[in-house]
């Protein structure tokens, strides 16, 4: 049978009929792989993991088919519990695919601590800056006889004195005594002061 004859025979068409129904069951069935796959349209829903533990949140993501990766721990937040996460990307409500990973952040185990500052003499802003930057906190305030107004005498913690050099935990709340500068001198002091100079005249004129 000649070519021509061949390719207008009904075996040719029958043939090709064939072999494109092949063609076609085979890309429907490589589509459903690739869907199956790569869970092609199916999303899922992010977790909320806040104040969870780490090894709880690994247990959660991978029952929904989703891995944690941790990223860093970040200084202790008192409003969570410690070593728990405080912060994920992507938040919780976001739809994802299946094998997403979930980074996340974990609270300190506690407070750090700081070395105190130098803070007598100081004004009482001055020291309270110095608090702020280092993450304490001010406590209470007592006010005595002093010229000063304002100046830290004393600082304490707990009730005992506080030195610059010593070791803090951050949030510590420290307590001050100030000075109220109302000790001026009266009447009396500056009688007192002249009497003394008259007589430091006197006994020098011997």
């Amino acid at each position: 049978m000649s070519l021509r004859k061949f390719l207008t025979s009904s075996t040719f068409f029958k043939n090709l009929f064939f072999a494109l129904v092949i063609v076609i069951l085979f890309l429907v069935a490589f589509v459903k792989f690739l869907d199956f796959s790569t869970n092609h349209g199916e999303e899922i829903k992010v977790p909320n993991l806040s104040k969870m533990k780490l090894e709880i949140a690994e247990e959660k993501l991978d029952e929904e088919g989703l891995e944690v990766f941790l990223l860093d721990t970040v200084e202790f937040r008192p409003e969570f519990p410690p070593y728990s996460i405080v912060e994920q990307d992507p938040i919780a409500g976001s739809k994802v695919k299946d094998g997403r990973k979930i980074y996340v952040k974990l609270n300190a185990g506690g407070y750090t601590m700081v070395t105190f500052p130098d803070l007598k003499n100081k004004t009482f802003r001055q020291a309270t800056n110095a608090l702020r930057a280092l993450g304490l906190v001010e406590g209470k305030l007592k006010y005595v006889p002093d010229l000063a107004k304002d100046i830290v005498l004393e600082v304490s913690y707990n009730g005992k004195p506080v030195k610059a050099g010593d070791k803090l935990m951050k949030n510590s709340k420290i307590d001050f005594v100030l000075g109220d500068g109302k000790d001026m001198f009266t009447d009396e002091d500056l009688d007192s002061l002249q009497d003394g100079e008259q007589n430091i005249e006197i006994d020098t004129t011997r």
